[in-house]
């Protein structure tokens, strides 16, 4: 009988995991913590800018959000004409494009009555219309945008895919 048989018979399989633990820390303190990347403060400001220019030269006057990954606000901006309304809506986009790490757009669909994702449409915090879009480099989503104010949630995207273009390049290396 070797060592391990003997603590099966005793102390069963707690100990047993505890003499397998044991044997490999490495292993175990590997898959203890990850590493994730996120936009840096000035490369989300950098889309937003963008995001608010494209929506300029188009003449509209939007709200642009910038999300980390997880959701929490960045940066904000709001064109000095833009409605009272699209502080929120810009936010809860980007939200919820980094939450369910989708567009807005594709959310809008696949929420519609009948569908089986559409009681995610009662969360106060989901905004499923167009304008919200992940941001994402290397089989990643690193951040979100959201954009409202502009006539129409594609709109809003187009203004939101301009702030990504922006940094695309800078992010993908």
């Amino acid at each position: 009988m070797n060592r391990l048989d003997r603590f099966r018979t005793r102390g069963g399989v707690a100990i047993t995991a505890l003499l397998l633990g044991m044997a490999a820390p490495q292993a175990q303190s590997a898959d203890a913590v990850f590493t994730t990347r996120s936009l840096t403060v000035d490369t989300a400001l950098r889309a937003a800018q963008a995001a608010l220019e494209s929506c300029r030269k188009a003449g509209f006057q939007v709200g642009v959000a910038v999300t980390d990954r997880s959701g929490v606000l960045q940066v904000f901006l709001r064109d000095r004409f833009a409605g009272a309304h699209t502080v929120e809506i810009a936010e809860r986009k980007a939200w919820t494009a980094a939450s369910f790490r989708m567009s807005t757009s594709a959310l809008a669909t696949e929420t519609q009555a009948g569908k089986s994702m559409s009681g995610l449409r009662g969360s106060t915090q989901v905004m499923a219309i167009g304008g919200g879009l992940p941001i994402e480099a290397a089989g990643s989503v690193l951040a979100a945008i959201g954009v409202s104010g502009a006539p129409g949630g594609e709109a809003d995207d187009a203004c939101a895919r301009a702030g990504i273009d922006a940094i695309q390049v800078d992010i993908e290396m």
